[in-house]
């Protein structure tokens, strides 16, 4: 048989595969092993390592596909934009006088999307960066879980939240929503940002909002913003 393999690749092997020294050798074990063999054993022992192979090969596959779903995945949740969103007014326009100093003076609905991976905290700020006297700290809130993903409409004032997390001191010294109610004249904006953490503030005290900026640095994994504007 191996006589037989040698002639059959002489005139073959020189000219595909016997460019390289072990060319003849390699496809006569490749003659041996795929069924002409001199044995019924060693045919059998072929196909006992072909079906072994297949099935690694069919596992390595399988493997491989998961771990590139796995990488996939945790890359567009790694670079999806935090989103902060409310039904209460579209972004840039008019907030309605339900949710200021005019009318109930109550926070609006907030929602957000999938924070990045790591995040462990939110954070939200709430300011007019055109108030007379300079930027004026409507709400500030620290320490939502990360599971946290809304805040309702009306969220009631004091220390702690229902759903977890803490309400720091605002500007007009309470430890709550304070609504626009800037003065006559040209509109304000009113920015509502959403800071994703990589770990808990922990703040001690009556926060006010530079203990949180403070407390903030080095942490902020992403920031979504909103505005809306209010005058009267």
């Amino acid at each position: 048989m191996v006589k037989f393999a040698r002639l059959f690749a002489a005139p073959f092997g020189r000219k595909w595969i016997g460019r390289w020294p072990w060319g003849n050798n390699l496809f006569v074990l490749y003659l041996e092993f795929v069924g002409m063999g001199r044995t019924f054993s060693e045919r059998r022992a072929y196909n006992l390592f072909a079906q072994h192979m297949r099935r690694r090969l069919r596992f390595c596959l399988a493997l491989a596909i998961s771990f590139l779903a796995v990488v996939v995945t945790s890359g567009e949740e790694s670079s999806a934009k935090l989103e902060l969103r409310t039904a209460a007014f579209r972004v840039g326009g008019r907030i309605p006088a339900k949710f200021t100093c005019q009318g109930e003076n109550i926070s609006p609905p907030l929602s957000w999307n999938q924070p990045p991976p790591r995040t462990q905290s939110f954070a939200l700020i709430v300011d007019d960066p055109d108030a007379p006297a300079g930027t004026w700290v409507h709400w500030v809130v620290y320490d939502l879980p990360a599971s946290v993903r809304d805040l309702p409409e009306h969220v009631p004032p004091g220390e702690t939240l229902s759903g977890g997390g803490a309400q720091g001191v605002n500007d007009f010294s309470e430890r709550d929503y304070g609504g626009p109610c800037p003065p006559s004249g040209k509109p304000h904006r009113y920015f509502f940002r959403l800071y994703a953490l990589d770990a808990p503030l922990n703040l001690r005290g009556p926060a006010r909002r530079q203990d949180v900026d403070s407390a903030m640095k080095g942490h902020v994994l992403a920031e979504a913003e909103l505005m809306g504007t209010f005058g009267r």
